[in-house]
């Protein structure tokens, strides 16, 4: 009975801020040492929602407390219906994918941009950012341009490393060009318009492909070794390509049109959208085991990116009461130098946290403090565009912020050590006998790293970029 005093004494000596910042560190240290995102923030919230409640209601309704909360998160939180759209999103790539389009789509870019220094590379870029328009999921772009571009670009003597790098990063572009299901899992999380996110990622994911494009024509300038050009197409052969893009074409019109004209729900949108690919693939002769493929790794994806979510929904809603955002978001208002000068400093932190987390993970593990912090440079959540730090409303600093958060976390996708879409294309490499390690892939796409934070410096000097698309709804 003394420990069982001890322990109450204990609890109720802390506040519950100060008991955040702990379990926050104690979440840290978790990630860092290899546990995944979805059990370390889920068992850190029920620990922190325990000792909250112990401390109000005492030691058995505290703890029926907290289990209650937590076992309810799960399914109020994911009964959402916007987060219907993120299954659909996925389904439209691997459909696309085992439909052959994919093929279509790279031959395509080789044929139009081939002649370029470096032409393959330049052709995987565009041909990722093209399937990017159809598929939510990088890991599941690497994994295709890996089966599709690599071996082209090893046939015609292009560097491993460089061949490879370019297929983990022209991945990233998923994660930024609608549809994107990270955009639609920050819309969620911050509570902004969905709909509007995904419009503002399509020209700063055209913007980023073209950075992309230019370095690898820079690279391949510099270095003749790299790879050669691709000539000796015709005008009649590059014309003949472009029917086969046609169908992810009308997909991506589709689903952008319907959005910004009003005429469907993005959920509403993504499902045509996978409806649509459905049928050109079956009347392509996709075969029973080809189907069955896709709808498996289309819910494979999505059960791993619902996991993650409980798990960081739990975390959230403790932090709610720990009442740490809020915190945290009036310390940053309080720094006395510029708002640019803080906003960059916590970029940096996701370079850091890019690391040692996943994207996804990363992104729904930090919203919580980051999103309310940047609200507040820019003045607050009722401040005027005129009166604004930033010189936006707060739905355009939110919108805003969204895509260079998630420009950010794509760096975590080529960076060591976890770089997902890295893993990706050696796992891949190695399946189809041309094996390229993790480490090489790593040097490979290492030069993009610039690319990505040249990117994140256009946008944040010209907002319009990323506000203009949006702001016509």
């Amino acid at each position: 009975m003394d420990s069982l005093f001890d322990v109450r004494a204990l609890l109720e000596s802390v506040d519950a801020f100060t008991v955040s910042l702990w379990l926050s560190g104690l979440l840290l240290v978790l990630v860092v040492v290899g546990v995944r995102v979805a059990f370390a923030t889920a068992f850190v919230g029920f620990l922190g929602l325990c000792m909250f409640f112990m401390q109000k209601q005492g030691f058995e309704r505290g703890f029926l407390t907290a289990a209650k909360l937590t076992g309810q998160i799960p399914h109020s939180k994911t009964t959402t219906y916007a987060l219907s759209l993120i299954p659909t999103f996925i389904l439209i790539g691997y459909l696309a994918y085992f439909a052959g389009l994919t093929g279509q789509l790279f031959e395509a870019a080789k044929r139009w941009l081939g002649w370029l220094p470096g032409g393959l590379g330049v052709a995987t870029v565009f041909a990722t950012a093209g399937f990017a328009a159809v598929s939510g999921a990088s890991v599941a772009t690497s994994a295709v341009f890996a089966r599709i571009a690599i071996p082209e670009m090893l046939r015609l003597n292009y560097d491993r490393r460089f061949a490879a790098g370019v297929v983990a990063a022209g991945g990233t572009l998923a994660s930024l060009i609608p549809p994107s299901a990270i955009l639609v899992i920050y819309a969620i999380i911050v509570e902004q318009s969905v709909g509007k996110l995904l419009l503002a990622g399509f020209i700063p994911g055209a913007v980023s492909a073209v950075i992309y494009g230019l370095l690898v024509i820079c690279l391949a300038t510099a270095r003749k070794d790299l790879g050669p050009s691709v000539g000796g197409y015709s005008w009649k052969s590059k014309f003949q390509s472009l029917p086969g893009t046609l169908p992810i074409l009308a997909v991506v019109l589709i689903i952008i049109y319907s959005i910004y004209f009003g005429w469907a729900t993005p959920t509403e949108a993504g499902s045509l959208g996978a409806f649509i690919v459905l049928v050109i693939a079956l009347r392509r002769g996709m075969k029973w085991t080809q189907l069955r493929g896709a709808l498996i790794e289309a819910a494979k994806l999505t059960a791993m990116i619902f996991t993650m979510i409980w798990g960081v929904l739990i975390y959230v809603r403790y932090l709610g009461f720990a009442n740490l955002p809020n915190a945290f978001s009036e310390w940053i208002g309080s720094l006395d130098q510029p708002p640019l000068l803080t906003l960059i400093l916590i970029l940096l932190v996701y370079v850091v946290l890019g690391m040692f987390m996943d994207a996804i993970g990363m992104l729904i593990l930090t919203l919580p403090v980051a999103f309310p912090a940047v609200i507040a440079l820019n003045g607050g959540p009722d401040v005027s565009r005129e009166a604004s730090a930033l010189g936006m409303s707060a739905e355009e600093c939110a919108i805003w912020f969204g895509i260079i958060v998630v420009k950010m976390a794509e760096l975590c996708l080529i960076t060591p050590p976890i770089g997902l879409n890295c893993f990706v294309v050696a796992g891949v490499t190695k399946e189809t006998g041309n094996a390229i390690p993790a480490e090489d892939v790593f040097r490979g796409a290492s030069p993009f790293f610039i690319a990505d934070v040249v990117t994140v410096g256009v946008l944040i000097a010209f907002p319009g970029i990323v506000l203009w698309l949006p702001g016509l709804l």
